[in-house]
């Protein structure tokens, strides 16, 4: 599956060439409701298809349809690879799929860009985590959130064993040849005994599970990473780790020992605390800016500092939509009917454009936020 932070952060989402292909819709986890999710993909599927007709000849609609009939006879993927979210975005040369651990508003919309604003609310929600189920052997990551926690499918360039990690010849490079030595059989002649071996082996597997879960994972996200493992490597992990967003809390068990209800149910207790001190230390930053008149909750008056580039840290309230249309050159904003296809939620509007200017946005749980306007801005000065 598609990792979408990776994408996001290159700029492979915005750099694509229109015409630019975005399909939304909830989808499910328990079979019976399962059932209706390939169907209301396939009728989204014909709105963009009869979107595009409206422009484009029959050639070139063929090429960006083509991947999403694929898909949506994809057996395996619709029973098995489903969360509560689904997104596809396609254009020319591009093709993601991208699931997610909270449903999506259903939509399907052609562009000469993505339509962005769900991915931006998902990526910014502050309550996001890893967690690394690791023994010497063999890994497992998971992510989560408050609610939920489900593995994630590996990047390419993840160890996921140990022979992953070192490759045959490294392993070779332990060994010297076996020969004949008398009564007591062959004779190795190596370059230390088994268990160092072993250890160097798990050293090295360790070293590069690391690297790899940094650069692709912890890095981009910015997201806490909790260790599940035995203490005896949850030490030596430790000792390698470069991991600045490594975690001190840790479940000290076999992972494999625990349902992934238990898993989660350990790992928010860990991770909790550290999304709570996070949140009331944004909150205090705003209300202390605030008294400095360097933080605001005014729709009107954020919006004008956003596209001046004034916004430090944008809180958006995660159950809040206000309809309407954002001038992103004035900053002026215009109240509308969210029912019309062409009104957008400004305060995802907002989001993208502090996003854009270098500024922070977090997504806050409604009962967290500070204000009873939907946002709160700090300011840069």
């Amino acid at each position: 599956m598609d990792l979408l932070i990776n994408d996001y952060n290159l700029g492979l989402i915005a750099a694509a060439e229109p015409p630019c292909l975005s399909l939304y819709q909830p989808t499910h986890r328990v079979f019976q409701d399962k059932q209706q999710d390939p169907i209301r993909f396939r009728n989204l599927l014909r709105e963009l298809e009869e979107s595009l007709r409206r422009e484009y000849s029959t050639r070139d609609v063929r090429p960006l349809i083509e991947p999403f009939e694929r898909l949506a006879e994809d057996s395996e993927f619709w029973r098995m690879r489903t969360l509560d979210g689904l997104a596809v975005l396609a254009a020319p040369d591009f093709f993601r799929v991208y699931r997610f651990q909270r449903p999506v508003p259903e939509l399907a919309v052609v562009a000469d860009s993505f339509h962005i604003k769900p991915l931006v609310r998902l990526l910014q929600s502050a309550d996001g985590y890893y967690v690394l189920s690791l023994d010497r052997q063999q890994i497992r990551l998971f992510e989560g959130n408050r609610d939920r926690l489900d593995e994630v499918e590996l990047a390419p360039g993840v160890p996921r064993t140990s022979a992953e990690a070192q490759g045959e010849e490294d392993r070779e490079r332990h060994f010297s040849t076996w020969s004949p030595g008398g009564d007591s059989g062959s004779i190795l002649y190596g370059k230390g005994s088994q268990s160092e071996i072993v250890d160097a082996d798990a050293e090295r597997f360790f070293r590069a599970l690391d690297h790899a879960i940094l650069e692709q994972y912890s890095r981009p996200s910015g997201r806490p990473l909790l260790l599940a493992a035995l203490p005896e490597n949850q030490s030596l992990f430790r000792r390698l780790s470069r991991n600045p967003l490594l975690l001190d809390e840790e479940i000290d068990i076999n992972p494999n020992a625990l349902s992934l209800e238990e898993l989660r149910d350990r790992a928010w207790q860990a991770v909790e605390p550290h999304y709570l001190t996070r949140l009331s230390g944004l909150i205090e930053s705003f209300k202390a800016m605030s008294a400095h008149e360097l933080g605001d909750a005014d729709l009107e008056r954020v919006a004008r500092s956003a596209v001046a580039g004034r916004v430090k840290t944008l809180l958006i309230d995660a159950d809040r939509h206000i309809p309407g249309r954002f001038d992103a050159m004035t900053g002026e904003i215009t109240y509308d009917d969210l029912s019309d296809p062409a009104v957008g939620d400004l305060l995802d509007d907002l989001g993208q454009i502090v996003l854009k200017l270098g500024g922070q946005i977090v997504i806050v749980p409604a009962e967290r936020m500070p204000t009873d306007t939907g946002i709160a801005a700090t300011y840069r000065f």
